[in-house]
């Protein structure tokens, strides 16, 4: 069986709540599903928490998936989704309406995908979720402003500031 058919088998084992299937489908998944948590939490623990809520709602919702989109791209929402309640559940989201202008980022020929990933990790939370979901996973103001249930606007504050604090932390870096 090819890859395509083996998961569209998967997918309608899934639909009849076949245990085994479900399994196949977390496996396929829980990797890139537990990054993008991570990534929003920038916390082991509440990353795997966030993951296992995530594909309790899937497998809970599974008879709604129509498959207008990927397998992988709805299962990614759902788990963006818990991952920011998860979020608003234990610490406090910045809610920034006012307006900052946007000026590009310049990085360091030498720097590193994982230092950059702990700066990222290092700004607070509203800022790392907004700069995440926008800039990371491709999300628009309008989608991350619903999602995190601030306004458009302040969805764009947020993104700037943080790359603002980014920005701050790359020239510290620059200058030792």
């Amino acid at each position: 069986m090819n890859q395509q058919a083996d998961l569209q088998h998967i997918i309608e084992g899934c639909r009849r709540n076949k245990r085994r299937d479900q399994k196949r489908l977390y496996e396929l998944y829980c990797d890139a599903m537990y990054a993008t948590a991570y990534r929003i939490l920038g916390n082991h623990e509440d990353a795997q928490d966030a993951l296992q809520e995530g594909f309790i709602d899937v497998f809970k919702h599974f008879k709604s998936f129509r498959g207008d989109s990927t397998i992988g791209a709805w299962i990614k929402t759902i788990v963006v989704r818990r991952a920011l309640k998860y979020l608003k559940e234990l610490r406090f989201t910045e809610n920034l309406d006012d307006h900052t202008r946007e000026a590009p980022v310049g990085f360091l020929d030498d720097l590193s995908g994982e230092y950059l990933e702990q700066l990222i990790l290092s700004l607070p939370d509203g800022y790392r979720s907004v700069f995440l979901l926008v800039e990371v996973e491709g999300y628009k103001h309008k989608e991350v402003g619903e999602m995190l249930g601030i306004s458009e606007s302040g969805s764009k504050s947020q993104l700037s500031r943080a790359k603002l604090l980014l920005r701050k932390k790359l020239v510290k870096i620059n200058a030792i």
